[in-house]
């Protein structure tokens, strides 16, 4: 074996607990900053993603993006997206597309640093030739299913291949025969001979080259022999000189083979990092298990409000920024874990919060009649944009006779403390007057369809002028003006934290929430909604966050729901 990479470590360093006072930093961090202290790779840092294009991106694949370009930002070095497309078979232009769109939108720039690991198939040729002479590797006949069972156990070695033993000269003829397309699939490999006895299963000679007479998105059908991941994800690391090769742990155990393939080719050497990937309640992050859903038709595709797909995501109205803050809550660690999803959810709050126009919207709505106020007039009022930014400014909203309430802001015989609209109590209409309630009307089958109440003309803005105070507040939309929407609103996709979970008694499918989706068709908005433009997120006040869905029409308007408010009932009594 060749002597060990002076740049190579196979241990995490770790800072002295005195440069670990000075700054609060994660364990990724202390090595990229113990490298530069001592001067490995020239200083430099160099990251990259490479995502396989085999299906759409995920959460979790959003952490591995922040994580990677943070990095290189943090540290004013460079960041690459390069595609491992080495599995023609699974592989699309649709993914390669919306890989790209997910990541510029996280907003991860790679600058004219985007690669495909089908750049490098000629290259990664020459370095198996390499191998071969130098005794390194050897081309198998077994098939798949006899390879795996000649690895042994984890108490027992590997049965060496019959033909571990090949001459150089025969190896390098079926090789190049490979390549040119001479055998069926599955008729032979190329495999790296290591360890048949380590203790290490990735050792045991594995798989360096499969034939595989598939056409490839890019190359075409110049290709009938493609590199297996291990083989490749090292030495396109190599070629373009990464620093902190940073991935899941799920790795970790495939790190001595990344650095035993570089070592016997003798090439640049970059350093894998494992950290934990992320894994969260209430969903499942197997791009395997989301494509099934797709297929299914489980859900409305791979951006679908309800999957935790990025594309997913942000048509539910999540942010880049929200996203960011998850990340950076969670924080970056050795050990997996299990994320609650109400911590996603706050992180989205916390940042819509801040940035989501307020507007008011009627999403059961039955009518609230004002008697003694004028039948012909008509008014507008000024209502906050957002409280959270000054800068926003106010916007006007139309105000009459007859409005729309929440049918839940009235009840008959209302308990106690029950602080909206009851017969007798007075409550404040947001931004308008204070009204007290006289009676309802019902239809037929006993149901209410108004609401009767009388207003305060000199309570305009909300405020009493002899000071006095109502414990309930409650929005509305003017019926003469209100715009007609369907809500979506969004749940989770799960019913159970782990879906996973054997001890669920049956498939994740099983675990499938029915009520993850209810659809409003009678919803009314304030007339500032038939303006709403795609990815501008709003806060509907007391109800949640919702942004315009791609479906939505001049005509007819379509909102999803992003995330509900926290306690926003028990909030809006107490103002």
């Amino acid at each position: 074996m060749a002597a060990p990479d002076p740049n190579k470590s196979t241990d995490n360093p770790e800072t002295t607990p005195e440069e670990a006072s000075t700054r609060s930093l994660h364990f990724i961090e202390q090595i990229i900053e113990n490298d530069a202290k001592t001067g490995r790779f020239g200083n430099r840092v160099h990251t990259r993603f490479p995502p396989e294009p085999n299906g759409y991106l995920h959460i979790g694949h959003a952490k591995s993006i922040i994580l990677n370009s943070g990095m290189a930002q943090e540290y004013g070095g460079l960041f690459n997206l390069r595609f491992d497309d080495t599995n023609p078979s699974k592989e699309d232009v649709e993914y390669v597309e919306s890989i790209k769109e997910d990541v510029k939108w996280l907003g991860a720039d790679w600058g004219d640093r985007l690669f495909f690991a089908s750049d490098y198939f000629e290259q990664m040729y020459e370095y198996a030739v390499q191998l071969i002479k130098k005794g390194k590797a050897y081309v198998c006949d077994l098939s798949g299913e006899e390879i795996r069972a000649t690895r042994g156990t984890p108490t027992e070695p590997g049965t060496p291949s019959p033909w571990r033993d090949r001459s150089v000269e025969e190896n390098l003829d079926l090789f190049q025969r490979m390549r040119d397309g001479e055998f069926p699939d599955g008729s032979k490999t190329l495999r790296a001979k290591i360890d048949m006895a380590s203790p290490n299963f990735n050792l045991r000679d594995p798989v360096m080259y499969r034939i595989l007479h598939t056409p490839h998105h890019r190359q075409g059908n110049k290709w009938n022999i493609y590199p297996m991941y291990d083989w490749a994800h090292g030495l396109e690391d190599s070629i373009e000189g990464i620093t902190h090769s940073i991935c899941t742990l799920e790795f970790e155990h495939h790190r001595p083979l990344y650095d035993w393939f570089l070592d016997e080719l003798g090439v640049y050497h970059p350093q894998q990092i494992e950290f934990a990937r992320l894994n969260l309640t209430y969903t499942v992050m197997s791009k395997r298990k989301l494509l099934a859903l797709v297929n299914g038709k489980y859900v409305d595709g791979w951006d679908d409000p309800r999957m935790p797909t990025i594309c997913g995501l942000r048509r539910r109205g999540y942010t880049p920024e929200s996203l960011r803050l998850f990340c950076k809550v969670i924080g970056v660690a050795k050990f997996n874990s299990t994320i609650d999803a109400t911590v996603l959810e706050n992180a989205v709050r916390e940042d819509l919060n801040k940035k989501a126009l307020r507007r008011m919207a009627v999403l059961d709505p039955i009518k609230l009649v004002i008697d003694n106020y004028p039948e012909d007039k008509k008014e507008t009022l000024v209502a906050i944009n957002n409280p959270e930014n000054e800068a926003d400014g106010t916007r006007e909203v139309p105000f009459s006779k007859v409005l729309y309430i929440e049918r839940g802001d009235f009840m008959e015989d209302a308990p106690k403390k029950y602080f909206r609209l009851t017969p007798g109590k007075e409550v404040r209409l947001r931004y308008a007057y204070y009204v007290t309630c006289k009676n309802c009307v019902k239809d037929a089958d006993g149901n209410v369809v108004e609401v009767h109440c009388d207003y305060d003309p000199a309570t305009r803005g909300g405020q009493s002028p002899d000071g006095r105070k109502v414990q309930g507040t409650i929005h509305w939309v003017d019926a003469s003006s209100a715009v007609d929407a369907e809500i979506r609103l969004y749940d989770r996709l799960f019913n159970e934290p782990n879906p996973d979970d054997p001890q669920n008694g049956g498939e994740y499918t099983d675990c499938l929430n029915p009520d993850s989706l209810k659809i409003i068709s009678n919803a009314k908005l304030e007339p500032a909604l038939a303006n709403a433009v795609l990815d501008e997120r709003f806060q509907f006040e007391r109800v949640g966050y919702f942004t315009l869905d791609k479906t939505s029409q001049k005509d007819a308007l379509v909102f999803n729901r992003t995330v509900s408010l926290r306690d926003s009932w028990s909030k809006m009594a107490q103002k």
